[in-house]
């Protein structure tokens, strides 16, 4: 019998943060892409959070042709797993445009919400997956190799 295998984390990466993994990608989160590309987690999204991040691609300000726009689009969504249908989540973000995020990773059984936001990082540690940083996600990934 082989080795058992590494079973990947199961991440919700806010529009955000996949916004600046796909468009700036030698920015601070660049990394993301590398990171999903080699399995090290299975992002989740949902029909609502794909089409924001399909909307927010067409934003005037970061100078995209529609062809650029799927091409990220193509970088990130083949790599992620469809969570559908969702429920809503039992906590309740102050933001009502980032519930979709809490109720996509407590439909997905997500191990970790990912966002810059603060109204979704004021809820780290009320639900059952956690909810951090970018910045904190990558140091816990270097150091635990997720």
């Amino acid at each position: 019998m082989g080795a058992a295998k590494s079973v990947s984390h199961r991440v919700v990466f806010d529009t955000s943060t996949v916004l600046s993994a796909l468009v700036y990608s030698t920015g601070r989160v660049g990394w993301l892409r590398q990171h999903w590309r080699e399995g090290g987690c299975v992002p989740l999204i949902s029909r609502e959070t794909a089409a924001e991040l399909t909307r927010v691609l067409r934003y005037s300000k970061f100078k995209l042709s529609p062809d650029d726009a799927e091409e990220l689009l193509a970088d990130y969504v083949p790599y992620c797993q469809v969570v559908e249908p969702v429920r809503s989540s039992t906590f309740v973000c102050r933001d009502r445009n980032d519930q979709p995020f809490l109720d996509l990773a407590n439909t997905g059984k997500a191990e970790v919400l990912v966002s810059g936001d603060k109204d979704l990082l004021v809820l780290a540690g009320k639900a059952a997956f956690s909810i951090e940083t970018p910045e904190f996600y990558r140091r816990r990934f270097r150091s635990t190799s997720l």
